[in-house]
């Protein structure tokens, strides 16, 4: 599609299209409500807004979102299970909440108006993404206290479209409904999609010759080159999108399958800035830093300024889709999934775009970290392709290939080993990408 065409717009058109100055006009008038909301109703809100010596009438302009204090995910911890929440249940029809693998879960509610809003935004990100009604949606994101599930379902109804509930694993179930109800919209993360294409694979089933057009993949970091390597795999088109449950779960943006140059953050609900991780301080447009959200439309839980711990630059450049609204470009990974490796800051997303379409090796890797001496020393597992099982030889070229691309790409000498076809574990949902073996801090 060239950048002066523009796309065909099945859903909210006039907000999707609004002007830069009519979106700031919303943005104030929902901020000042919510600020509102979560000062009168949030203890904590309140406690910080007071001692910044900030009220919600001291709101006059857009830029003085930064006189207010940040949220972060431990405040969610720290006031668990319920403390967050703006409504008393009687008003709170849903929650969803984290695994809590890393301490107490994270808890998340919704009123029956959050939940419309979500459908509404799910459904906009669905189309956006190039779903149409009508569409069979085959959604194999986990469902249950994860909010990815039934994000996707309840978008997929609002939009018209046709939903499989399926949920994530067996795999080989998948394929069997994928191929015989013609879905033509995949929704899983990014990760689990490839398993379904790889299981496929070891099955004789091409699926690129089904009706998929569309994956929807989101609820981890992924690179360009494992969207190309899911485009050719599965014959489709890969879309990123994106969320996090203590903003509001899936659709907080998302990108058009027209362009796939960013995903388009929906600022008539969500205002957003990047701020240097260090100061906290907002970085020029198109410098690269940390996501911060404030939700302007969540009911059950307003969130004031949340520190995503996400890296990521935006800009408000137009896209050639025609949507006005900001673009955050892609995700390039968290805060607190930082390695530093003798003194080079490292993603894991960093590792994946390196060793994913090397000729020999699988789109399947982990990173070990661990601790020598004094420092961090990291080393790459990754698995070579199944017909290379055998060849020891050309096990140990592709390990010295991946090691060279590495060091040149990102600076940083690290350790490759290579595995056979399988023995890197497979997630039916998010992937775990970082062993961390170094001794805990007490």
């Amino acid at each position: 599609m060239s950048k002066t065409k523009r796309a065909e717009f099945f859903f909210d058109a006039g907000v999707e299209t609004m002007s830069r100055d009519q979106l700031a006009a919303l943005q104030l008038t929902r901020l000042r409500a919510t600020l509102q909301n979560a000062y009168d109703h949030v203890a904590l809100h309140r406690q910080r807004l007071d001692a910044a010596g900030f009220k919600p009438g001291d709101l006059k302009t857009l830029a003085d979102v930064e006189r207010l204090p940040f949220t972060v995910k431990t405040d969610l911890r720290d006031n668990y299970p319920f403390g967050m929440f703006a409504r008393p249940l009687s008003e709170v029809i849903r929650v969803h909440a984290s695994s809590g693998t890393t301490g107490k879960p994270t808890v998340v509610g919704y009123t029956r108006g959050d939940i419309t809003n979500w459908s509404e935004l799910m459904a906009r990100s669905m189309a956006c993404a190039g779903a149409r009604p009508g569409d069979l949606i085959h959604n194999a994101y986990g469902y249950g206290l994860f909010t990815g599930g039934l994000g996707a379902h309840y978008g997929a109804e609002r939009l018209g479209a046709t939903v499989v509930p399926m949920s994530g694993g067996n795999t080989e179930r998948q394929i069997v409904l994928i191929t015989d109800f013609h879905a033509r919209v995949l929704c899983a993360t990014p990760s689990y999609a490839l398993v379904i294409a790889e299981t496929a694979e070891q099955q004789g089933v091409d699926l690129r010759k089904s009706k998929l057009a569309i994956g929807l993949f989101g609820a981890e970091p992924w690179s360009e080159a494992m969207r190309k390597e899911l485009d050719e795999r599965l014959g489709i088109k890969a879309v990123d999108i994106y969320g996090l449950s203590e903003i509001m779960g899936p659709g907080v943006a998302c990108e058009c399958v027209d362009m796939r140059e960013g995903l388009h953050g929906w600022e008539d609900h969500f205002l957003f800035e990047v701020i240097d991780p260090e100061t906290g301080r907002q970085v020029p447009e198109g410098d690269a830093g940390e996501l911060v959200i404030t939700t302007l439309s969540k009911e059950a839980l307003p969130m004031i300024r949340y520190r995503t711990r996400d890296i990521t630059r935006v800009t408000t450049e137009q896209c050639g889709c025609g949507r006005t609204h900001v673009r955050i470009k892609r995700i390039t990974g968290r805060n607190d999934d930082m390695l530093i490796i003798r003194g080079v800051n490292v993603y894991p997303s960093q590792i994946e775009a390196v060793l994913v379409g090397l000729p020999d090796l699988a789109p399947h890797y982990q990173l070990v970290v661990e601790r020598r001496g004094g420092l961090d020393h990291m080393t790459v597992e990754v698995e070579v392709v199944a017909a290379l099982n055998d060849n020891l030889e050309a096990q140990k070229n592709a390990a010295g290939h991946a090691k060279h691309h590495i060091k040149s790409m990102i600076g940083i000498t690290t350790e490759v080993v290579v595995k056979k076809s399988g023995e890197i574990p497979r997630s039916q949902g998010k992937a775990v990408r970082v062993r961390d073996l170094r001794p805990k801090m007490v």
